[in-house]
């Protein structure tokens, strides 16, 4: 991955058939996996999709039954979770603070080090941090950030805060006044939660 990808798309006459590809030979594909040929449709790598195999999985499923049955259904990735294994872990989902100002939002942002979390506290690894990227006006969460030992777990309760953000509304208030046990790594995300109006380094355990 870190080394890129590279379709296997030459010399298959692709481009005779009215099947776009673009300058790097990645098959072009709509929201509904179907190519510049509505005969034909494409999933995986070899799309310009992002290189995930949960991408190319809900991909090839939406192929298969828009092939069969017409456009019904379309591949959503608004709300994409991504996780780089390495260690710590590197996980996000949502808009950047960059890319958040430059879609016209007026951004607060929470910055919480992982010293401030009991779970990482008591593993002994404190190493990274949480960030929260949320709209002013609406306290709508935008994006999340982390890098931890466990950050792929963290991104995906934070996935699943900005995807109800975006279609019912959840705030970041109700993501901080929501319970989360005691002693989870997903707790920091209550407690970044927290830090856009507190200082949660005089808060008790569990405060809220």
């Amino acid at each position: 991955m870190a080394a890129g990808r590279v379709p296997n798309t030459e010399a298959m006459g692709l481009e005779e058939t009215g099947i776009a590809l673009d300058r790097d030979g990645f098959i072009i594909v709509d929201e509904y996996m179907q190519t510049t040929n509505p005969d034909v449709y494409a999933a995986g790598d070899v799309t310009t999709l992002p290189k995930l195999v949960y991408v190319a999985a809900a991909g090839g499923g939406i192929a298969a039954e828009n092939a069969l049955n017409g456009n019904t259904k379309k591949l959503d990735l608004a709300v994409l979770p991504e996780v780089i294994f390495t260690d710590p872990q590197v996980a996000r989902v949502g808009l950047s603070e960059a890319q958040a100002v430059a879609e016209g939002y007026q951004v607060k942002i929470a910055n919480l080090p992982l010293a401030y979390v009991p779970r990482a506290l008591a593993a002994r690894d404190t190493r990274g941090l949480i960030k929260l990227v949320a709209d002013k006006s609406s306290d709508r969460l935008l994006g999340a950030h982390v890098l931890a030992a466990e950050g792929g777990e963290i991104i995906q309760t934070a996935a699943l805060a900005v995807k109800f953000g975006l279609t019912h509304g959840f705030t970041v208030t109700e993501l901080r006044q929501t319970l989360f046990p005691y002693l989870v790594q997903t707790e920091g995300l209550k407690l970044a939660a927290q830090t856009f109006d507190k200082d949660v380094g005089l808060l008790s355990c569990c405060a809220g």
